[in-house]
């Protein structure tokens, strides 16, 4: 086998058919034609004499061979861009990339301020943000997709590393006339009364609404079911009802008293916890850790 071609860009192409499923979702994202992403697919398998993929209807799925190179070339990408980020710091912390996959509820405010504030200090560092489904963060940062998670979490997870970790207690969030907008702290039991906007049963947050309300026999049909956070803050700005949320999510909006945000008595309600994940074991670039420390400040400054 020759070892010349696993330095090469076939592994970038690769790389990218593995991570979007097929080879024109690849081809997009490298922005070349189908034929070439093809053509270096081929290549590899020409070189280690070995299929690496599935190919199903719906796509390409790599096989045993093809997930053994995906976890090879993943960390030897990761080593080389750890190496290069090490000789440029020896010029000082002027470029680099730093990739985050975050829940809506901390993407839409709070990392972007903390990415703007970082910037003003590191203007050559650039962010890639992707906003994603909870259960899918800790798989992204464990394969190497991204190089920090943002998310909530009730429990450990294997392969992770919780670089930070703080409490993100649930709070009730309504309009300033709502009936119970005066209220120092509120109970589930007395939000059910009236119309609630929940996401689905995917997120953290409704599981332990309805753990909640099983243990204590209460009963709630959503008046809206979003998957879209800003959609259920702005429907309770507007007087729909009550909805739930962190705080991160609606500081603006909470600055200028377009909402209020009221603690719950719950003891469900107060077990989730903000999380900042990296890969386990792996060395992050430079930038990474400068970000990384940068927050860390950001949290010990505004408690």
């Amino acid at each position: 086998m020759s070892r010349r071609v696993l330095q090469e860009a076939a592994v970038r192409h690769f790389l990218e058919v593995v991570r979007t499923g097929s080879v024109t979702a690849a081809a997009e994202r490298l922005h070349v034609a189908p034929s070439a992403v093809s053509r270096h697919i081929a290549r590899l398998e020409s070189e280690l004499n070995t299929l690496l993929f599935e190919r199903r209807a719906r796509g390409m799925v790599p096989n045993a061979a093809g997930e053994l190179l995906a976890a090879h070339a993943k960390r030897a990408w990761q080593d080389i861009e750890r190496v290069t980020d090490d000789i440029q710091a020896l010029r000082g912390l002027q470029t680099g990339w730093v990739r985050i996959a975050s829940t809506e509820g901390f993407a839409s405010e709070f990392i972007p301020n903390v990415i703007a504030e970082f910037q003003r200090e590191y203007a050559g560092i650039r962010f890639a943000l992707d906003v994603c489904m909870q259960a899918d963060i800790p798989k992204l940062v464990r394969e190497g997709d991204v190089d920090v998670g943002f998310t909530v979490s009730t429990s450990s997870e294997r392969g992770i590393n919780v670089e930070l970790r703080h409490p993100s207690p649930i709070l009730a969030i309504m309009a300033k006339d709502h009936p119970l907008a005066s209220r120092r702290q509120l109970a589930l039991a007395q939000l059910v009364g009236y119309p609630m906007a929940l996401p689905g049963p995917y997120s953290t947050l409704r599981q332990l609404f309805d753990i909640s309300c099983i243990r204590q026999g209460l009963q709630c049909e959503p008046a809206l079911l979003s998957n879209r956070l800003d959609a259920m803050i702005t429907f309770a700005a507007v007087g729909g009802g009550v909805t739930l949320s962190g705080e991160a999510a609606l500081r603006s909006r909470l600055n200028a008293k377009l909402v209020v945000a009221i603690p719950l008595r719950d003891r469900e309600m107060n077990e989730r916890h903000f999380e900042v994940q990296t890969m386990a074991g792996r060395t992050l670039p430079g930038a990474c850790r400068a970000f990384l420390d940068h927050l860390r400040e950001v949290l010990r400054r505004d408690g």
